[in-house]
């Protein structure tokens, strides 16, 4: 996105025309009235990364545009960075230019800042790294009070630790999540709590059991678990399964199990035409599953994923790709209908848009009308 597109002035303009635009491209659907969740204007990207810049006895922080992708950007001013990677960028820029050591073949610098103020800094390098540049790396992380990795090939210098434990408040209620580096986190945390708070409310009273499919590190499953009797919830990652399971534990919610397995295996499993080593424990007879929530990669939702959520009573659809849920609600709009529809504008000044589905099974008669 270039920098010279964020103007606050014209903010709910644009906001104004992606639900407009949104609107009419579901309207086939028959969706009830958008509902829009807007974004700060300015400071709202909590993580960012950016590539690192050296000329002559210059170094600065670059982005390149889609349009021109071998053209950098010099980068001194990012507006719709937290306020802390705002902060951060211009402490860290003079003390590399200050040291020869730790200017020497750093190409890139990514930032992970939490709304509850903690800072993981990960720096990355062309070179080895030894001793010398931990120590100044370290004088680095107890001067600014963050954390920082130091990454080359084959190689991953953890300081402290790799994760940052973020506070978000959903309903006035607080959860602690574990985002650690390198693995996927919401950009735009104020607007994740507005989109939490929304799946929380519209999900209250369905009752029975809940399945999560693609649940990352629980960024869903902590919040709406109290929703439901018993959660099942899946994940290929191993990296997230961890987290998630760390999370539960952090937030001491007891009724979640996470299998590491794909949508496609889980699919298999639950029709019953495969048995998984990584479900001998999980007894798939025991749950009452009401409600499935899935929230998937751009790509959308596959052919067999698709018939399997079709199976549920509600589906809870989370969208970052609006082109890949119609796709989706073609198919699934033949069983279930559209009872909540919202927008979560995670990435402002840009056309993207993050998207809520609530659909309800249809009753016997109206399917395929």
């Amino acid at each position: 996105m270039p920098l010279s597109k964020v103007n606050p002035a014209n903010y709910q303009q644009q906001l104004t025309a992606k639900a407009e635009r949104i609107t009419q491209q579901f309207s086939e659907f028959s969706p009830p009235t958008l509902s829009v969740y807007d974004s700060p204007e300015l400071h709202f990207r909590v993580r960012a990364e950016f590539k690192i810049w050296h000329q002559d006895d210059d170094s600065y922080y670059v982005m390149f545009n889609k349009a021109e992708p071998k053209q950098p950007v010099r980068i001194d001013h990012f507006p719709i960075g937290s306020t802390i990677i705002t902060r951060l960028m211009d402490q860290l820029m003079t003390a590399i230019k200050a040291s020869p050591l730790l200017r020497h073949k750093l190409f890139q610098i990514e930032f992970l800042t939490t709304l509850s103020g903690e800072a993981l800094v990960s720096m990355i390098y062309h070179k080895r790294l030894g001793e010398d540049w931990q120590q100044l790396a370290e004088d680095l992380q107890q001067q600014y009070q963050i954390k920082i990795i130091g990454r080359s090939k084959k190689q991953r210098m953890v300081l402290s630790e790799d994760y940052v434990i973020e506070t978000l408040t959903v309903k006035g209620q607080q959860y602690n999540f574990q985002q650690v580096e390198n693995s996927f986190t919401q950009p735009n945390a104020t607007v994740n709590q507005k989109m939490l708070t929304w799946a929380l409310d519209h999900s209250q009273g369905l009752g029975g059991d809940l399945v999560e499919l693609y649940c990352g590190n629980g960024n869903f499953t902590l919040v709406l678990a109290q929703n439901f009797n018993k959660v099942l919830a899946t994940e290929i990652s191993k990296t997230s399964v961890k987290s998630a399971n760390y999370n539960f534990e952090l937030n001491q919610v007891s009724n979640v199990t996470v299998a590491r397995m794909s949508s496609e295996d889980f699919s298999s499993a639950l029709a019953g035409e495969r048995e998984f080593r990584r479900l001998k424990d999980i007894d798939l007879g025991s749950y009452q599953f009401s409600t499935v929530l899935v929230d998937p990669p751009r790509a959308g939702l596959d052919t067999l994923t698709e018939k399997l959520i079709s199976q549920f009573e509600n589906i809870l659809y989370i969208s970052c790709n609006p082109d890949t849920l119609y796709n989706n609600l073609k198919q699934l709009c033949q069983s279930h209908q559209i009872t909540q529809f919202a927008i979560f504008d995670q990435f402002p000044y840009t056309d993207h848009i993050e998207c809520g589905v609530m659909l309800t099974k249809k009753q016997q008669g109206e399917e395929n009308e």
